[in-house]
């Protein structure tokens, strides 16, 4: 009998036992599966803040990009708009030099060609030539060759210096000696010994003249 009770109570044992592991086999089970399932949330987790980082890098990236590329339009842009405007000013510049070039040319040709206009119209003012009958001929030839010449010079730019009854002006005019005068005001041009001339505006001699001022009133005892 009493062996029969311990054989019971060995194999009731054995059922406790095996049930008990069993337990811990599933709890083991469990606890694996949990831990895995924590590992591949953790794992999930990190996948996405990894790609959430990657991507806010990207879109950074992109932003970066974006303004560099916004900078380098606004620099190709600025450069455009500089080398426009530096061929416009070389442009300017060739044209004034040119135009300058153009005006003044003929500067030295017209200084040399001067005396001899000088040189005609002493011609013509000489009262022994003009009273000469014999020579009336070839005073009208240098009339008229003077006259070519005056022609010519004003077709390029050459303006003459020659009025009489204005203001002296020290700009175009040289003051060779003064007169009193009563009739004529003060620093007044009342003779022309010389022609003045200008090219294109630009003095080439002054007017050699002779200036009024006041006539001294003689005091009488």
């Amino acid at each position: 009998m009493k062996n029969n009770q311990s054989l019971n109570d060995i194999e009731k044992n054995n059922i406790e036992k095996k049930e008990n592991n069993n337990k811990l086999n599933n709890l083991k089970k469990n606890n694996n599966i949990k831990n895995e399932e924590s590992i591949n949330k953790y794992k999930q987790k990190n996948t996405i803040e990894y790609f959430k980082e990657k991507n806010d890098s990207y879109k950074l990236e992109i932003i970066k990009f974006k303004t560099k590329l916004k900078k380098y339009k606004n620099d190709i842009w600025d450069l455009k708009l500089r080398s426009q405007a530096e061929i416009e000013n070389i442009r300017h510049r060739s044209l004034l030099e040119i135009e300058k070039a153009y005006k003044f040319s003929l500067e030295k040709f017209i200084n040399e060609l001067l005396p001899v206009i000088d040189n005609l119209e002493r011609a013509i003012n000489l009262k022994i030539i003009q009273k000469n009958k014999i020579n009336s001929s070839i005073i009208e030839g240098i009339k008229l060759t003077l006259k070519s010449l005056l022609i010519l010079i004003k077709k390029f730019g050459v303006s003459i210096i020659d009025e009489i009854n204005i203001p002296f002006d020290p700009s175009k005019h040289q003051a060779m000696s003064l007169i009193e005068s009563d009739i004529i005001k003060e620093n007044y041009i009342i003779e022309i010994l010389q022609k003045g001339y200008f090219l294109n505006n630009r003095l080439l001699r002054p007017a050699m003249v002779i200036v009024s001022k006041i006539k001294k009133i003689e005091k009488h005892n």
